[in-house]
Order: structure tokens, then C-alpha cells, then sequence
């Protein structure tokens, strides 16, 4: 956990452009800390100048007095609670957009080794403790505190004696809160950690719909969810706990004070060395001291929460981007496609080899099939292209610069990419076909359309390419999908174009429709094509086989069915040993 110091002045930097309002608030918050601490002390006067001395006048001027107080009082919390909320709801918004900005700096590894849920959490749940913190408890530390001074003000001077047998009991209260504070933060990181894993949990769980109702897991998925509400909820009661336990205590602490401090006054009274006005408003104030101190204790809770809170956000924020933005970036955007990969390591963790010294070449234009066995590092290679990683030893070129040298938006805006589980955004199809351009260009959107083989379906639907497809597309089958995807792809005139298995899911005659499509889409581009189903890969200049992290084999289709090699087993496993003769 970061230090409470390191924590305050890192949250400082968040409040410092709105320090403006948060003056303002805090003149309004002693103001109304003002007006709550005087009303004890017209007591004191209504007791000794109006009811025993008879002063009419005098219960006039308090009477009309008291209502200003209040007045003033409420028009105070008004400006100090409105001014708060509007630097906390703004310390929110800027705090939730840093978290964003950075989780979408950070490499793929990361964010696929993290549950969405719990990402999730930390940009709402986190956060929303965190504006709790910078708004109430700021708040109430602020006014609890001056009415706290005031009053012990007024208590010095109306009887100094029996303000410090008050403090004498003090010191105890102040210990019980010290103990508690420790323990409350400690209590808040598990709060928050139970709340990312229900919220993971529940997210998991609705967004795998299909497959828990495909395999009847219902029973299972709910006593999964029910076991983390319970924790989240024996947390929350370890919390309720300590509050009421460290309250219940501070009271009994106060009001024994209280009990002494009547028990000596009113001896002071009787023999005459202090008037029934003075020890009437001093109880008075020694009651009211009650509430800053129970205010004092939840503060203690919900500012130990809210810490847990910033102690979760900011370890997310300082979680190291891996890819860099360049310091001196290349703005190449007029990519002729030809593209270097050398002596390319690259592992997931560290000492476990997922590549081994890749070393090719693609030239502009070129049309390069990556095959091989599952899990030998076939996506991974190709997500160096547009650095969604960065190997740990070579480099990448792409028409002789090194990818790291070059601007990452205008990079990727010249990539073409689409992948084996396409993605699609809630909206229209043509929003979805369009992702990433300025605006919509439906000539252009139609034109995608037709390459990728999905306009005869789009135009048979009732609202055309206007038609909403639902969150990740539910709406469309596993084809029609990777169809908007290539459609997608293709709208953006890419200089290199990426297939990760793009056309898996696809009929047989769909696929041929496609594969002449994508023929005259890649011409002039250099392409890279990841496929399981070799048919598809039959006319590519070059085919690379990957295995065991490295190149084994290289050549066209014919060249490798004639060699008894890597490709050759793939090829009689998926038609049999006598579909094919080479050159046929």
C-alpha cells in the first residue's frame, strides 16, 4: 500500500485546477461552522439575562439573532456542499478518463491477463469512493473541525477548569480512533477487492450467456455468484462492525465525560463560583462537541475506504505502458508495404520462448500465408505489425523503419486487421462497417460490402445498412460477422492486411465468393493470411509454417506439398493422402 503522504499528494494534483471553488467552498464551510458553534453561547444569555434577570429586550434581539444564524447557516452549506460536489464530480471525471487513457496504452498482455470486471471496477466502483472521500469526508473534516475549535473556544472561556477535566478524557477517544483507522483500511482494500470479483464474476457470466445456457450452468454460474456476494458481503459487515463497535465506544467515552463534567459543575453552581447560564451553555457545548467527534469517526471510515480506493486506482495508473509511443515519432503515412522481421524473440513470461529468431521478409504487394499448429505464435507475429507488443529481442521494419520509430495512429491507420473472433461495436452496420473514419461514406461502405460478401444480406434487412445490431453483434450469425469485419477492414484502403483466420466460419460457398473478393482487395497490398483451412491459401505467393517458434518451412503450396515436410502432414490430415497431386 502507498504511503497516506504519497496518496494525498497525488490526489492534490487532481483538485489543484479547481483550487479556486474549493477556497470557496471552505470559507463557506467555516462560516457555517460559525454560525453552529454561536447558538450555545445565546443560551447562556437567555438563562441568566432573560430568565432571571427579566430582560425583554434582550430575548427579542436573541430570538430575531438566532433565526439570522440559522439563515446565514443554511445559505453557508449550501454554497460549501454544492462547490464540493463540483470539484469532486470533476476530480471523478478527470481521474476515470486518466484510468481509461492509460488501460488503453497498455499492452494486450495485460488487459488478457485481467478479468473486464475488475478493470471495471476500479473506473466505477473505485472512483465513485474516491468522489465520497474528496466531497463529504473533506466536508465534514473541514466544518466538524472549526465548530470543534470554536466550541472548545467558548469552553475555555466560560469555565477553563472544566475544559481541561474534559481532555483529560480525550487522549482515550484519540487512541480508540488511531487503533480503528489501521484496521478500517485495511478492511476497505478487502471491501474493494470483493466488489471487483462480483462485479467480474456477474460480467463473466452475461457475457458467456451462450455457453452457460449451451451447457446447462446455470445452478453452477449462480452458486459461483452467490459465494462472492457472500464474501462481498461478510466484508461490508466486518466494516458495519468496527463503525458501530468505534461509535458506541467514543459515545460511552463522551457522555461518562458529560456525566463527570455535570457532577463537578453543578457543585461550582451551587456553592455560588459559577452561574445556572454558564454551566447550561457549557453542557451544552460539551454535548454538541459529541457530534464532531461521532462525525470524526466515520470520516475515519470512509477516508481509510476511500484510501483503499486510491491505493487500487493507482496502482492501475502505474502500471508501465510496455509499447511506447516513440520520443521523435516518423509520420510515414504513404506505407508502400514492405515489411522485416529480425531475428524476432518474443515470450509471455519470462524464459518461456513463444517465438525463437523469426527472420522474414514480405515485399509490397505480397501475399504471405502463416500456417502451423495451434498455439505456435501465429498472432502473436502478426501483432507486431501494428505493435500491439514489442518483441524482447529484434526489430520490425516496415519499408526500412523500424516500427518502434514510427507514429502509432498513423501506423495503424494504414493496417487493415481482421481477426478469428471479430468484435463489433453497439450501432448500425454501416457505423460498424465505417469504425475508426471520420464520418460515413456510404458509397464507400456499400463498395466494402460488396467485397466482403455481406451486401445481398444487409440489403434484404428491413432498415438496410441502418439496421442496429445489438452489443458484439449477438444480432448476426458467426459468418456474417467476420463478413462486416473484412468489410471493415477493407473500407480503410490498408496498405497491409492482416487475416487471422478470417474466413473460418464460413460456408464453403461463401468462402470462394470471398476469396475472389479478397483477391482483387489485395492487390497492391502486402497481406498476411493466418489459416488453419489450407484451401484458403492456395493461391498466396508464399507460404511460411511455423513450429516450435520458428520457421521450418517456406515456400508456394506446390513446392511444399512436394516435400514430405510439415505442411505436407497438415495438408493429407485436413483432404487425405491422394486429394491433391502437386501442380494440379
Amino acid at each position: 500500500m502507498a504511503s497516506r503522504k504519497s496518496v494525498y499528494l497525488r490526489l492534490l494534483k487532481y483538485v489543484k485546477p479547481y483550487l479556486n471553488r474549493v477556497f470557496s467552498a471552505l470559507g463557506c464551510m467555516v462560516l457555517a461552522s460559525v454560525f453552529t458553534v454561536i447558538p450555545p453561547w445565546l443560551l447562556k444569555n437567555v438563562v441568566d439575562d432573560v430568565l432571571i434577570e427579566k430582560n425583554m429586550v434582550i430575548l427579542n434581539v436573541l430570538a430575531i439573532g438566532l433565526v439570522f444564524l440559522f439563515v446565514g447557516k443554511a445559505i453557508a452549506s449550501y454554497g460549501h456542499q454544492y462547490l464540493m460536489n463540483w470539484v469532486g464530480q470533476h476530480v471523478v471525471m478527470d481521474l476515470r478518463l486518466s484510468l481509461y487513457q492509460h488501460m488503453q496504452k497498455l499492452s494486450m498482455r495485460y488487459i488478457y491477463g485481467k478479468r473486464v470486471g475488475e478493470l471495471m471496477s476500479r473506473i466505477t466502483n473505485d472512483v465513485m469512493i474516491l468522489q465520497t472521500m474528496v466531497t463529504s469526508v473533506v466536508v465534514d473534516l473541514v466544518v466538524q473541525g472549526v465548530t470543534f475549535l470554536g466550541m472548545l473556544a467558548f469552553m475555555i472561556y466560560i469555565n477553563w477548569k472544566l475544559t481541561l477535566l474534559t481532555f483529560c478524557v480525550l487522549p482515550l477517544a484519540a487512541m480508540l480512533l488511531n487503533r480503528a483507522s489501521s484496521k478500517l483500511r485495511v478492511v476497505g482494500h478487502d471491501i474493494q477487492e470483493q466488489l471487483a470479483m462480483l462485479s467480474a464474476t456477474a460480467q463473466e457470466a452475461l457475457s458467456a450467456i451462450r455457453i452457460v445456457l449451451s451447457f446447462a450452468t446455470e445452478e453452477e454460474e449462480a452458486h459461483r455468484f452467490k459465494k462472492q456476494n457472500l464474501l462481498n458481503f461478510r466484508a461490508l459487515m466486518k466494516r458495519t462492525q468496527l463503525q458501530a463497535a468505534l461509535s458506541g465506544i467514543i459515545e460511552v467515552v463522551l457522555i461518562a465525560s458529560l456525566a463527570l463534567i455535570l457532577w463537578v459543575g453543578g457543585r461550582e453552581v451551587v456553592r455560588g463560583k459559577s452561574t445556572p447560564g454558564e454551566l447550561i451553555a457549557f453542557l451544552s457545548y460539551l454535548g454538541f462537541l459529541v457530534q464532531p467527534i461521532r462525525v470524526y469517526t466515520k470520516v475515519i471510515s470512509n477516508m481509510q475506504h476511500g484510501l483503499a480506493a486510491c491505493d487500487r486506482i493507482f496502482s492501475l495508473l502505474d502500471t508501465p505502458v510496455e509499447v511506447l509511443p516513440p520520443v521523435d515519432p516518423i509520420y510515414h503515412s504513404s506505407m508502400k508495404g514492405g515489411i522485416s522481421f529480425q531475428n524476432v524473440w518474443f515470450s509471455y513470461e519470462p524464459g518461456q520462448w513463444i517465438l525463437k529468431g523469426i527472420t522474414l521478409e514480405a515485399f509490397p504487394g505480397e501475399n504471405i500465408a502463416i500456417v502451423g499448429p495451434t498455439g505456435v505464435g501465429k498472432s502473436t507475429l502478426m501483432d507486431f505489425i501494428p505493435r500491439f507488443y514489442d518483441p524482447q529481442k529484434g526489430k520490425i521494419s516496415i519499408d526500412g523503419h523500424d516500427v518502434r520509430t514510427l507514429d502509432l495512429k498513423t501506423l495503424r491507420k494504414q493496417i487493415g486487421i481482421v481477426p478469428q473472433d471479430p468484435v463489433l461495436m453497439k450501432g448500425s452496420i454501416a457505423f460498424n462497417i465505417s469504425y475508426g473514419l471520420d464520418e460515413i461514406d456510404m458509397v464507400a461502405v456499400q463498395n466494402a460490402a460488396e467485397v466482403a460478401g455481406i451486401d445481398g444480406f444487409i440489403e434484404r434487412l428491413p432498415e438496410g445498412y441502418d439496421t442496429e445490431i445489438g452489443e458484439r453483434g449477438v444480432t448476426l450469425s458467426g459468418g456474417q460477422r467476420q463478413r462486416i469485419a473484412i468489410a471493415r477492414a477493407i473500407i480503410r484502403n490498408p496498405r497491409i492486411l492482416i487475416m487471422d483466420e478470417a474466413t473460418s466460419s464460413l460456408d464453403m460457398a461463401v468462402e470462394r465468393k470471398i476469396q475472389e473478393a479478397m483477391r482483387k482487395a489485395t492487390e497492391g497490398r502486402t497481406s498476411f493470411i493466418i489459416a488453419h483451412r489450407l484451401s484458403t491459401i492456395k493461391d498466396a505467393d508464399r507460404i511460411m509454417v511455423i513450429n516450435e517458434g520458428k520457421v521450418v518451412e517456406e515456400g508456394s503450396h506446390d513446392e511444399l506439398i512436394r516435400t514430405d515436410g510439415l505442411y505436407n502432414h497438415l495438408y493429407r490430415l485436413q483432404f487425405g493422402e491422394h486429394d491433391e497431386k502437386p501442380g494440379s
